[in-house]
């Protein structure tokens, strides 16, 4: 799973008295230095004479789109695939390592695959044939996102000791996977998971807050339908990740916190019976 976004969901406003969303468009400040050596990397990129490895993408649609990310990594966006996972993690990636971010670009198209962590992850023949006609997203968000995801059960093995509905959901990001591209493409050697049903949601929430507040990164896992949309599910069930931001409020009738989903950032606001319902996970890694 991993739900695809759709330009039918209505994302903003109030639609009952317990849940609050508020999409947010002020940017978030960039260091100038950082996106000046981003930049000359991507115009170095642009510029290289090594064919490329995709030959069904566009060098100069990947450079500019590898620019906008750079400058605003909330435009990292899954489309209609369903890549929710890797995509939380690449946003972080642009946001936290855009430098890291521009190399693992230009080596997998130029040379057809990057290191991580402590491997080599190379994209498929089947993955570069089937990257042509109406993609459903950005090739740059493609050409990462669809390698990752075709790497998936290679790379990761499944965790015998997680609860049996997040293992026997197929198609899903399950959290061993999501916590083994925190360690590998973000580089975090301390990466935890924590399961927060049925009673451990507020304490994944602190342990995220914590992390965050010490420069680290955390991924929620959720029920999009009820989090996210205004058609609440009958049976919540885990369905969609997403990048825990910041901001994080937790009081006796309210809980609120800002993520990345689907190419925005947004602040939700509920109480806690509905925080309950639809929080399953947290994944968070340390650098």
């Amino acid at each position: 799973m991993g739900k695809a976004s759709s330009k039918s969901l209505q994302l903003t406003g109030v639609y009952d008295s317990m849940l609050i969303r508020q999409i947010i468009t002020e940017p978030e400040p960039i260091a100038p230095e950082i996106l000046q050596q981003a930049d000359r990397k991507i115009a170095d990129f642009e510029t290289a004479i090594t064919p490329g490895i995709w030959t069904l993408l566009s060098k100069a649609t990947l450079a500019s789109e590898m620019r906008d990310r750079v400058h605003n990594p909330y435009l990292v966006s899954q489309g209609g695939q369903p890549f929710c996972g890797p995509a939380a993690v690449l946003f972080e990636l642009v946001r936290k390592h855009p430098l890291k971010y521009v190399e693992i670009c230009s080596y997998l198209y130029l040379l057809g695959g990057f290191h991580s962590l402590s491997r080599y992850i190379p994209s498929s023949d089947d993955v570069r044939r089937a990257t042509q006609g109406d993609l459903r997203m950005g090739q740059a968000d493609w050409m990462v996102l669809a390698t990752l995801r075709d790497m998936e059960n290679v790379l990761f093995p499944v965790e015998p000791n997680a609860p049996e509905l997040v293992r026997n959901l197929a198609g899903m990001t399950k959290p061993w996977e999501l916590s083994g591209w925190v360690q590998e493409i973000l580089g975090y050697k301390t990466v935890d998971c924590t399961y927060a049903f049925p009673f451990n949601d507020l304490p994944a929430l602190k342990q995220a807050d914590t992390v965050i507040r010490q420069g680290g990164v955390a991924f929620a896992l959720i029920s999009a339908e009820g989090m996210l949309t205004d058609r609440p599910p009958l049976l919540p069930l885990p369905t969609h990740w997403i990048a825990i931001v910041g901001n994080i409020a937790i009081q006796p009738d309210a809980i609120a916190f800002d993520i990345y989903t689907w190419s925005r950032k947004m602040r939700l606001q509920m109480d806690p019976t509905s925080f309950k319902k639809y929080f399953w996970a947290v994944v968070t890694g340390m650098p």
